[in-house]
């Protein structure tokens, strides 16, 4: 049997949210404990160059994530290795297990964990992550200015993604394995009336070829025509995956009302999410902008809220 640990506040994740959630629940005297999850250090640890985090005209994503966690130990947060792999959220206080056996009793919980890019699984695309291959045009669309990209998707967030990158591209070609977007017809409109784009129909990505010397780069993107069979080659520097996001969601999809495929709902202007005492931030709540600054403030939310929540309850 493993250990039960007690605390006023539990948070889940340790992203940009979770940690700033950690910094200020700590200096409310809180006594957060962290579990940091699967990927310590969420989304920014897959990332290189950083380039919007204010305050830092650069920093490697990692080392960003690495500064934040040891900002939150110091501030006096206990910062944990291991996985919620269960939560119960239908009495107080809310009970997590961990992968590592450990039970946690919370009086508040912040969910901070986050989303994920859906990607295509292509081992090449595994390979030139980060180095010609990305899932966010507003984090590295800058690094292609006047370069060939090829952004891969047919809904909203392949057609934004598109229009982001031709503010730095020489062309953006799309790639879709239909003969039409399911995206928002004012947004098609948008891209059929910019000369930077060409949209290529009815092809899907087989390969992403690239050069390993003297460092890893995109070359070009290995297409097959759905209709004819046909394959061929088209040379670009960048490549976009924009198929959509998964919001990780599974610990809570049965117990909090969750919206727009999965996104954790929480009221407007708050954190706050269904159950009171339970409250979401990041990526997990975030369909639309999904920014490591936005993720942090959103953190800084769930941390004041809890506060609030966790002082009247105690009143």
């Amino acid at each position: 049997m493993g250990e039960t640990r007690k605390t006023r506040v539990l948070i889940i994740g340790s992203g940009p949210a979770g940690y700033t959630a950690a910094v200020y629940s700590a200096r409310a005297m809180l006594e957060p404990i962290l579990v940091q999850g699967q990927q310590p250090g969420g989304q920014l640890t897959i990332t290189t160059e950083v380039e919007n985090w204010p305050g830092r005209t650069e920093v490697q994503g990692p080392d960003l994530m690495v500064q934040m966690e040891e900002h939150a130990r110091a501030m006096g947060a206990e910062v944990l290795f291991d996985t919620i792999t269960e939560l119960e959220l239908s009495r107080r206080p809310f009970v997590a297990r961990g992968d590592s056996g450990t039970t946690y009793e919370a009086d508040a919980i912040i969910l901070a964990t986050g989303a994920q890019a859906r990607w295509l699984g292509l081992p090449s695309e595994e390979k030139f992550k980060g180095f010609g291959v990305s899932a966010c045009a507003t984090c590295d669309g800058f690094f292609y200015r006047g370069k060939r990209v090829v952004v891969i998707g047919g809904g909203n967030t392949a057609v934004e993604e598109a229009l982001f990158l031709t503010n730095f591209a020489e062309k953006v070609t799309v790639v879709h394995r239909r003969e039409g977007f399911r995206a928002e017809k004012i947004l098609q409109d948008r891209l059929f009336k910019n000369p930077k784009i060409e949209v290529l129909w009815n092809h899907t990505v087989e390969e992403i070829e690239g050069e390993t010397a003297p460092h890893l780069s995109v070359t070009g993107v290995r297409l097959r025509n759905t209709t004819t069979g046909a394959v061929h080659l088209l040379p670009c520097d960048g490549f976009f995956v924009a198929i959509g996001h998964a919001p990780a969601s599974e610990l809570v999809k049965d117990q909090l009302e969750l919206h727009n495929g999965g996104y954790v709902k929480v009221e407007p202007g708050t954190t706050r999410t269904s159950i009171p005492g339970v409250f979401a931030a990041g990526d997990l709540t975030d369909h639309v902008y999904r920014q490591a600054i936005t993720s942090a403030g959103m953190g800084c939310m769930a941390a004041l809220d809890a506060e609030h929540w966790l002082a009247e309850q105690d009143g």
